[in-house]
Parts: structure tokens; C-alpha cells; sequence
């Protein structure tokens, strides 16, 4: 009955689609797709469209939400060894890598993201996916698993805090009191000309990740972003405070992150603050990946997947 009533909210918003994955999913993305060896879901929303992959008959299904300007090819190795079993699900949100902004090309993404996720999963039938975010993917699964308990039935945050914006203003720090920095922020962000931005982003980029091969993409991937996009979607990061949140989330839920990429931040320093920020989420359980920066998934695939299936057991 639930997920009926999840459906029926979910046409409400106008929101309407089949719950097979078809090869003529999105537009142009089903060439792609197909080239590509894997499917597109038969859903539209105007926030993000669907890579499925996997067998006719999974064990269970499998999330997985990249972060700003990210697209879902940071997910292949992972989903290369998931697939035999489980069926994937890499999100694209519009905007990102390529896509075309669609219904983000104006205010926030990541809450109707995850609003439009929680459609997905009810239309798809989906019965209690794992959920996996990194980054803002993070924020958009906390949001998910906050807002649809029942959507959800393990969750994983990869690198991210419920309040990134502490990390803008000095301790005691609010959603209020740090949006004029976050104004800030996107204005700089948002009127940048393009190479200016694309030459601050990959400097960024290049931090985020030790394994200096593997940069490239993530640096493509945020070269054909659109700088709107981010630019919302990197104000609205700063200014969500999902910590009150936290007590609403029943799926087990571990999160991995790595030691801030800052010289004062410790690794003991950057424990504290993980466990200071999660204190609300009962039962979470915190692993700090050392030797990798931010895309852990390309720094440490072997520890990040083994990690993961020690998740899904």
C-alpha cells in the first residue's frame, strides 16, 4: 500500500513512467546506452536519468549517486563487480557531465533529486535498494533515506558530512548564518568566465583525487557540466543542514571518508568531526580510508569494493 501511495504522489507531481528498464529510456542516452552495453530506465523527471545494469533475476538492487559535476563512469569498477548479482542503478543527474540541466537548470537539485528518487524507486518497484552517494550524492542519499525511510534499506555516504557548511564559518555555524558566504560562493561560481571556472575546478579536482591517471575523467566530466548547475547545486550543499534530520533514518547506514585535505586536519581531527556530525544517525558506523583522497572508489577501488561487499553481506 505504501509504495502505491508513493506512486499516486509521485503522478501528482506529474511525474509518469512505466517500471521496466527499456533501451529507449532517455532521449539521446539510449545510443549511448546501447554502445555502452548497458540500459536506460523507463522514467523521466527532468532531474536525472538512469544507467541500469545487471541480471534477470538480481539478488537486490543497488543506488549509486555520483557528486557535483560527476558522472556515472566513476561507478565502473564498482558496478563491473556488482553487476553479475545485483542490479545497478547509476544515476545522471541533468546538468552533469554532458547532460542537458533540464528541470535543474534553475534552484536547488539535490532535494528534488532525491524527492524525484524516492519516485523512482516506488514506479520501478524497487523493493528496499541499497543506497550508495559520494560526495553530494552523499547529501542527495542522507536526504533520501531521511525523508522515505521506507524507501530505503542499507545506506552509504561516501566523503560527506550531513552539514558541509561548518566547514565555511567558525564553530556554532547554521544553514542561516552561513548563507551570505554561500551567496558569496555562487555568485563567484556563477559569473566566473568559463575558463577562469574550468581552471579553479580542475586545480579542485586535481586534489580530490592522488591518482593523477585516473583525473582526467572527473575533470572531463566537470568540463562539460553546466556551470549553473553547480553553481546552485554547490550553494544549496553549503546552506543544508541535514544533522536535525538524522533521528528519521532507519537503514543501517556506514559511511566511509578520508582525512581532510588540509595540513591542520589530522586524522584524528578529521575522526572527531566525522563523529561529531554523525552523532544523531543511531548505529552509523564510521570508517576512515587512509591513503586516498576524496574518489576513494579511484584512489582505493580494491578497498572501496571490498568495503561495499562487506556492506551488502
Amino acid at each position: 500500500m505504501k509504495t502505491l501511495t508513493a506512486v499516486a504522489a509521485c503522478l501528482s507531481l506529474g511525474i509518469a513512467a512505466p517500471a521496466l528498464a527499456q533501451e529507449h529510456g532517455h532521449g539521446d542516452h539510449a545510443a549511448h546506452g546501447s554502445q555502452h552495453g548497458h540500459q536506460h530506465a523507463d522514467f523521466e523527471s527532468g532531474r536525472f536519468h538512469v544507467r541500469v545494469d545487471g541480471p534477470e533475476h538480481p539478488v537486490g538492487d543497488i543506488i549509486l549517486i555520483p557528486g557535483l559535476t560527476s558522472s556515472p563512469e566513476i561507478w565502473e569498477a564498482l558496478t563491473e563487480q556488482l553487476k553479475g548479482r545485483y542490479r545497478v542503478h547509476r544515476v545522471h543527474v541533468q546538468g552533469f557531465a554532458g547532460a542537458p540541466a533540464e528541470a535543474n537548470a534553475t534552484g536547488p537539485v539535490a532535494a528534488p533529486v532525491a524527492e524525484d528518487l524516492a519516485c523512482y524507486i516506488a514506479e520501478q518497484g524497487l523493493n528496499k535498494p541499497v543506497v550508495i552517494g559520494h560526495s553530494m550524492g552523499g547529501t542527495i542519499a542522507l536526504m533520501l533515506a531521511a525523508r522515505h525511510p521506507d524507501s530505503v534499506g542499507k545506506l552509504m555516504v561516501v566523503d560527506m558530512v550531513p552539514f558541509m557548511g561548518a566547514m565555511f564559518g567558525p564553530p556554532g555555524t547554521t544553514a542561516e548564518s552561513v548563507a551570505p558566504v554561500a551567496d558569496q560562493v555562487y555568485a563567484g561560481m556563477s559569473t566566473s568566465p568559463r575558463a577562469a571556472y574550468d581552471a579553479q575546478a580542475t586545480a579542485s579536482i586535481n586534489g580530490m583525487i592522488l591518482t593523477e591517471s585516473l583525473r582526467a575523467g572527473p575533470i572531463r566530466d566537470m568540463e562539460t557540466s553546466d556551470q549553473q548547475v553547480a553553481a546552485s547545486s554547490f550553494r544549496e550543499l553549503i546552506v543544508t543542514d541535514l544533522r536535525p534530520e538524522l533521528a528519521n533514518i532507519t537503514a543501517p547506514t556506514e559511511v566511509l571518508y578520508v582525512k581532510f585535505n588540509d595540513p591542520r586536519m589530522t586524522p584524528e581531527i578529521t575522526d572527531a568531526i566525522y563523529s561529531m556530525s554523525y552523532q544523531g544517525l543511531r548505529g552509523v558506523e564510521l570508517k576512515r580510508i587512509d591513503d586516498s583522497a576524496h574518489f576513494i572508489m579511484l584512489d582505493q577501488p580494491a578497498v572501496f569494493a571490498a568495503e561495499v561487499n562487506a556492506f551488502l553481506e
